[in-house]
């Protein structure tokens, strides 16, 4: 707050880019709401923001867990863009997808900041109406767009 920056956040952790292409676009939870308390301590709303196209970019297929475990990776992917373009240059190539974004109206809190304490079921329920706004629009995007590569 004092510092007048920014903060990007990704409540879904490792979960949201983790998912399998048939999850594509269905948000998991945001984990316990920190994203939330943090906002609320600082004094400062959280400003929701929708994208689509992401996930068409390197959709996952497959994923190893024998990989992931031992490497220490909390998910191992198996890409399409690995299937096409084998596995070193799957890595960094990236399907063509047109990306959208949308702005959602921030959320205030009406709580003082720098409170020693706040409601944990405040935080879930506040952090769970993000996730549902987000989650409209993303249906809404969805709705309205012609094709992954034209938007």
């Amino acid at each position: 707050r004092e510092q007048q920056q920014l903060v990007l956040v990704f409540p879904e952790g490792s979960k949201g880019p983790g998912k399998h292409y048939s999850q594509r676009y269905r948000l998991r939870r945001f984990g316990r709401g920190g994203f939330v308390e943090i906002a609320m301590r600082a004094g400062v709303p959280v400003i929701p923001i929708a994208v689509v196209g992401a996930e068409e970019s390197m959709p996952i297929v497959w994923k190893s867990a024998a990989l992931a475990r031992g490497t220490g990776l909390p998910y191992f992917p198996v890409t399409a863009n690995q299937l096409v373009f084998g596995p070193l240059l799957g890595g960094v190539a990236y399907f063509p997808a047109k990306f959208k974004l949308r702005v959602l109206d921030p959320v205030h809190f009406d709580e003082p900041p720098d409170q020693d304490r706040y409601s944990k079921s405040r935080i879930m329920d506040e952090s769970e109406h993000i996730r549902e706004q987000i989650q409209s629009a993303l249906y809404d995007m969805l709705r309205e767009r012609r094709s992954v590569w034209f938007g």
